[in-house]
């Protein structure tokens, strides 16, 4: 059994490492997910945006690296990634995507009936239903994603 030393606080587990089979079951739906979002049309701006917003609620500073890294070489611009949390105040989004990250938060944070709604409604007026469907997908792989890298503790190291 790993104990930690007197007065540290335990290592965490690398739940990705400790169970691959179930890790890799979990990059197989990312894969999915990620061909039924092209094959409704969706860009990879667009799913790394989704990708972020999700990250950015959920506080995981691990998908946060990876994603941001991925939309910029994906051709997003750091001015569109800077202003994400706060999309709604901006003019820098298609009609598209901000249905699409109403719908991604609405799906990270179901709790809020009246939120969730409104973000269908809204995403019901400018997605199709395959695209409503991938964004939703989308949402769900990344906030899986996030509990993987927050509660195995994910280090970020700096670029070199």
């Amino acid at each position: 059994m790993n104990r930690p030393a007197a007065g540290s606080a335990p290592r965490r587990i690398f739940i990705d490492k400790q169970s691959p089979k179930a890790y890799h079951a979990l990059v197989q739906t990312s894969e999915a997910v990620r061909a039924a979002a092209a094959d409704a049309g969706l860009d990879r701006t667009l799913v790394e945006l989704v990708n972020l917003r999700v990250s950015q609620i959920n506080g995981c500073a691990y998908c946060l690296h990876v994603h941001t890294r991925a939309a910029l070489r994906a051709g997003e611009t750091t001015q569109r990634l800077g202003v994400l949390p706060a999309w709604r105040d901006t003019e820098l989004f298609s009609p598209t995507e901000r249905a699409a990250l109403g719908l991604a938060e609405a799906t990270t944070e179901p709790a809020d009936a009246t939120a969730q709604e409104s973000a269908y409604t809204a995403a019901r007026a400018a997605l199709t239903e395959d695209q409503i469907s991938a964004v939703i997908w989308v949402a769900i792989a990344i906030n899986a994603f996030n509990r993987v890298s927050i509660l195995s503790k994910h280090p970020v190291h700096a670029d070199s």
